[in-house]
């Protein structure tokens, strides 16, 4: 079992959607721990809620769609179920671990780290902004697993 989950999300053909996935990758090459399982998707799914059951914690990662862009954020999350979550494209991580604490009975502690983009063009690479801003979050995903 994985004590620490790490999800990166996002479209890797927008832009700076793919964030989740390039932090995703470096992560996986620079992380050597039997603990710590790091995985990439397109969009946060019901689905995902069997794999956080298993673990204590959850650091995702994911571009923000507000703020200045390149700009370096963290926060906790708690389980929140809104109206608007269709189970769909717009599940998002309060409403993930609100399944998962529904179905599972469990809810691992969580974490969001985000980057806020400029552009969800098509495109495979990242703005000059937003890939300015890895090493960063990258950091601070690193000082999370101490």
């Amino acid at each position: 079992m994985a004590r620490v989950l790490i999800v990166g999300y996002g479209n890797p053909l927008r832009g700076d959607d793919a964030l989740g996935w390039h932090a995703a990758q470096q992560l996986s090459e620079n992380i050597r721990r039997q603990d710590v399982e790091i995985l990439t998707c397109h969009q946060l799914t019901p689905e995902l809620a069997e794999r956080l059951s298993r673990s204590e914690r959850v650091i995702f990662i994911d571009a923000a769609c507000v703020g200045v862009p390149g700009e370096v954020s963290q926060q906790r999350v708690s389980p929140a179920v809104s109206a608007a979550v269709d189970f769909t494209h717009h599940f998002d991580v309060p409403a993930l671990l609100a399944c998962t604490q529904i179905l599972y009975g469990v809810c691992p502690q969580a974490v969001l780290c985000s980057v806020a983009a400029e552009s969800f063009e098509l495109t495979e690479s990242l703005s000059p902004a937003v890939e300015a801003a890895v090493p960063e979050l990258l950091e601070r995903v690193y000082r999370l697993l101490e």
